[in-house]
């Protein structure tokens, strides 16, 4: 499972010219499912995510996290962080989680963060999408549960 993680003033996504999923300070998250991916995958970055200090504190320093700003969050589903394109010049998806499978863990992603923040606004899964947000740093951080899964070797 890969995030990219962007801290943002506000974010939000719209279908058909609707607003359907939006957050104020916090994090606006891109999710990626992956063929292997499983709960464990979903609940090391949701853990991981809410937790990461990359927001400042009163001296300036990114030490507080998104629950220690009381902050919101947006998560937006995208099978294209899953892209191979090491061969030829149009990128293929076949990492990518089946749409129930991903749909379901994504799902589940979203379940685990609200757990500890206030508001979680999300996306439609599948359809398309515009996405406007105001990036606050600007600070942008890829996150793959792989990583997290093998910290330790």
């Amino acid at each position: 499972m890969k995030a990219v993680l962007q801290r943002v003033k506000n974010a939000r996504v719209e279908v058909d010219g609707n607003i359907v999923g939006e957050c104020g300070n916090g994090l606006m998250i891109l999710l990626g499912v992956a063929k292997e991916d499983t709960e464990e995958d979903a609940r090391l970055l949701a853990e991981k995510i809410v937790k990461h200090r990359i927001f400042r504190d009163e001296n300036g320093k990114m030490n507080l996290s998104v629950k220690d700003i009381d902050g919101e969050i947006l998560v937006v589903s995208q099978f294209t962080l899953l892209a191979e394109y090491r061969h030829g010049n149009r990128p293929d998806f076949f990492a990518s989680a089946a749409p129930d499978e991903a749909n379901r863990l994504y799902e589940y992603f979203v379940e685990l963060v609200q757990m500890h923040v206030k508001h979680v606004g999300t996306g439609i899964f599948g359809a398309d999408m515009d996405v406007t947000l105001t990036n606050w740093g600007p600070v942008t951080i890829v996150m793959d549960s792989q990583v997290l899964k093998n910290k330790g070797k």
